[in-house]
């Protein structure tokens, strides 16, 4: 590492995905329910209206709740993971829907 950007990375952290992301997929059922309050589960999966379109009937934004992967199958939009579903929800870059969801969990975002 050049010793000039040493400094610059001196006590950042990186950020836990993962360990965010299994902290989210046990509390998924609870979160998806205050994320997107008009939409029902059926089987495995949370079934809601899109915020992102105009989205009328519920069936094509799908969320599995075992293994956090979500689909809208009307737009192609899609991801693998809580922490991707946050970000795509509230408008915000990974990074920080990691961070914002650490603290509603109560968990660190921080791999040391």
């Amino acid at each position: 590492m050049n010793p000039q950007n040493k400094s610059k990375t001196k006590g950042l952290r990186k950020i836990d995905f993962n360990g965010v992301n299994l902290a989210a997929l046990y509390r998924l059922p609870d979160l998806v329910v205050d994320w997107l309050p008009q939409g029902r589960r059926e089987g495995h999966e949370w079934v809601a209206l899109n915020p992102h379109r105009n989205d009328h009937r519920l069936g094509s934004f799908k969320i599995n709740l075992n293994t956090g992967r979500w689909a809208d199958f009307a737009s192609g939009d899609r991801g693998g993971d809580p922490v991707s579903l946050y970000a795509y929800l509230f408008q915000v870059r990974q990074g920080e829907a990691a961070k914002r969801l650490a603290q509603h969990l109560g968990v660190s975002h921080a791999e040391f």
